[in-house]
C-alpha cells in the first residue's frame, strides 16, 4: 500500500503552523517568548491528548493516563539526575516502562471483561497509585514540590536535551512530536485494527465470534496509548525543566486530558489539537482575568485558584450534553448535513 499524500490545503496548513514562530518574533516583539511558550505548550498537549484519544474512540475511557505521562517524565528526569543517563537514553526507557505499567493494568481488565464505569475507576486508581508513589519517593522525587532536572552548562544542551534559552528550537521540537503524533492517528485509523477494534466495542462476543482476538487488540491499542503518553510527558518535563505530581501526573492531568479530547472531538485527526488549543486558551484567560481581578481574590480568596477547574467540569458537562462530538466533530457533521442540501440546490433548474 502506497503511503497516503497530503492534500494541498493540508500542506498549506502545515507550512503555516510552522512558520507561527516566525510571525510571532516578527509582529509581537517583545511578547515573543510569552507566545512562544504558548504555542509549544499546545503542541505538546496535543500529542498527549491525540495519545489518549487513541483509545477513547474504542471506548476504552481512561482516567489514567496522567500516570504515564508523570511515568514518562520521572524516570527520564531521575536516571538523568542519579544516574547520569542522557534523556536519549532515558526516555526510550521511560516509554518501556509506561507501556508495561499499561499492559499490566490492561491486561487482567481485557481478560475479565471489565470495561465502562469499571474500567475508568481502574485507571483511576492508577492514577492514584502513581501520584502516591511519587509523593512517598519525596528523597528522589521532591513530593509534592516536584523536582528538577540537572541543569548542563548553561542550558542549551543536545545531549542533556535541555532548550530552555532557545524557545524556538523548542518550538520545533515539539512541532515534530505533533506531527508523528497525527501520522500514528492517521496509521492506526486506516488500519485493520481500527475495524477490529471497531467491532470490540461494539459487541465483544460478535468480534470473537468472527475471529477477532479482542484482548489483544485491546492490550496493543492500550500499549500504543501508554508509550505516547509517556514520551510527551517526557519531553514536556524537559523543555518546562521542571516537573511535579499535579503538573504532569496527577488526577487533574488525566481529568484535563479527557476534558480536551472530549471538548475537540476524538473521532477526528485534529480532535485532540483543537481540544489543546481550547484549553490552554481558556486556562490562560482565566489566569489572567483572576490575577487582575481583586473582586474575585476578595470574594473566593485562595478557592480563585481552583476556578479554573469548576470551569472545566461544567464545560465538560455541556460538551457531553449538546456536543458530544466536539468542537471539530460537530462541525464536520453540519458540513455533511450541509452537503447535500447544496447538490440539491444546484440541481434544481430554474423556474
Amino acid at each position: 500500500m502506497s503511503a497516503p499524500r497530503l492534500s494541498p490545503a493540508a500542506l498549506a496548513g502545515l507550512l503555516a503552523v510552522a512558520l507561527l514562530p516566525w510571525a510571532v518574533r516578527l509582529f509581537l516583539g517583545d511578547s515573543e517568548k510569552y507566545y512562544l511558550h504558548l504555542l509549544i505548550q499546545i503542541l505538546l498537549w496535543s500529542f498527549i491528548y491525540t495519545g489518549w484519544s487513541l483509545m477513547g474512540r474504542f471506548g476504552l475511557t481512561s482516567l489514567g493516563h496522567g500516570a504515564f505521562s508523570g511515568i514518562g517524565a520521572y524516570v527520564t528526569v531521575l536516571l538523568w539526575n542519579f544516574a547520569g543517563v542522557s534523556p536519549w537514553l532515558g526516555i526510550p526507557v521511560a516509554v518501556v516502562a509506561a507501556t508495561i505499567v499499561g499492559v499490566l493494568v490492561g491486561y487482567p481488565c481485557f481478560r475479565l471483561r471489565i470495561a465502562g464505569h469499571y474500567f475508568a475507576l481502574m485507571t483511576l486508581a492508577l492514577t492514584e497509585f502513581v501520584r502516591l508513589c511519587i509523593v512517598g519517593l519525596r528523597d528522589y522525587t521532591g513530593g509534592s514540590l516536584g523536582t528538577q532536572p540537572k541543569r548542563y552548562g548553561d542550558g542549551l544542551s543536545l545531549y542533556a536535551m535541555q532548550f530552555e534559552p532557545d524557545r524556538m528550537l523548542s518550538f520545533y521540537v515539539a512541532f515534530a512530536l505533533w506531527l508523528f503524533g497525527l501520522y500514528v492517528w492517521r496509521h492506526v485509523d486506516r488500519s485493520m485494527d481500527r475495524y477490529a477494534l471497531d467491532a470490540a466495542s461494539q459487541d465483544e462476543d460478535a468480534a470473537a465470534s468472527v475471529g477477532i482476538d479482542v484482548t489483544r487488540e485491546k492490550l496493543k491499542i492500550t500499549a500504543l496509548s501508554a508509550a505516547m503518553c509517556a514520551l510527551g510527558g517526557a519531553v514536556f518535563g524537559q523543555y518546562q525543566m521542571y516537573i511535579g505530581p499535579d503538573t504532569i501526573a496527577g488526577l487533574g492531568t488525566s481529568l484535563n486530558i479527557v476534558f480536551a479530547v472530549v471538548a475537540g472531538g476524538m473521532w477526528a485527526m485534529l480532535g485532540p489539537t483543537v481540544g489543546a488549543v481550547f484549553t490552554q486558551l481558556l486556562s490562560e484567560g482565566l489566569r489572567v482575568v483572576i490575577q487582575s481581578s481583586g473582586i474575585l481574590k476578595s470574594v473566593l480568596g485562595s478557592a480563585a485558584l481552583a476556578l479554573d477547574s469548576a470551569i472545566y467540569g461544567l464545560l465538560l458537562v455541556l460538551f457531553i450534553i449538546y456536543m458530544p462530538k466536539g468542537i471539530v466533530g460537530t462541525l464536520l457533521e453540519r458540513r455533511r448535513q450541509a452537503r447535500p442540501a447544496r447538490v440539491a440546490r444546484a440541481e434544481t433548474p430554474p423556474a
